[in-house]
């Protein structure tokens, strides 16, 4: 039996919509130093090509140190994973899962696929640029997050939920 409900695919593929355009967009402004930490929680992992990051504080460090940067999103795809749910058991369903009464949202799993300039592109690079350098040109990435609802956070009228990134781990395709 499925522990999601098309209510939940719904709401899921609504956040995931609204986040990557969120995000991708904090990530491209001009204060993105300031913007972009607040998506993550002192707790949260993030592995950046390779290279790990924890929490909110590295975020703000690593993005400090990069040029600014343009992201083109191609795709992108929403997995929920259920949240608050118990095992029962009865005489027709041996093992069967239900959701908690009164339960938080579902977890999101986004994953994200695009390319991004880093720099000015390839007119902004100095003319002694070899031609075949990957200084300011269309990289493309893949990028995977698992997204917490937020029980902390104050749900305007309509919400169902306030997510941050829980682990965040992007990595540059070739």
């Amino acid at each position: 039996m499925s522990t999601l409900t098309k209510e939940d695919i719904e709401i899921a593929t609504r956040a995931a919509e609204h986040f990557t355009r969120l995000y991708y967009t904090a990530y491209d402004s001009p204060t993105r130093v300031d913007d972009l930490p607040n998506f993550y929680r002192p707790h949260s992992a993030m592995t950046w090509n390779g290279n790990p990051y924890g929490g909110a504080d590295a975020v703000r460090e690593l993005i400090a140190k990069m040029p600014k940067t343009k992201h083109e999103v191609h795709s992108y795809d929403c997995h929920p994973i259920p949240g608050a749910y118990s095992l029962t058991a009865n005489a027709r369903v041996p093992f069967n899962v239900v959701r908690v009464p009164g339960s938080q949202p579902p977890s999101l799993l986004i994953t994200v696929t695009g390319s991004v300039v880093h720099g000015g592109g390839p007119s902004a690079n100095p003319v002694s640029t070899p031609t075949k350098s990957i200084d300011g040109q269309p990289r493309v990435f893949t990028q995977t997050f698992i997204l917490s609802p937020d029980v902390t956070a104050t749900k305007s009228a309509g919400e169902v939920a306030k997510y941050y990134i829980t682990a965040d781990t992007m990595r540059f395709v070739g």
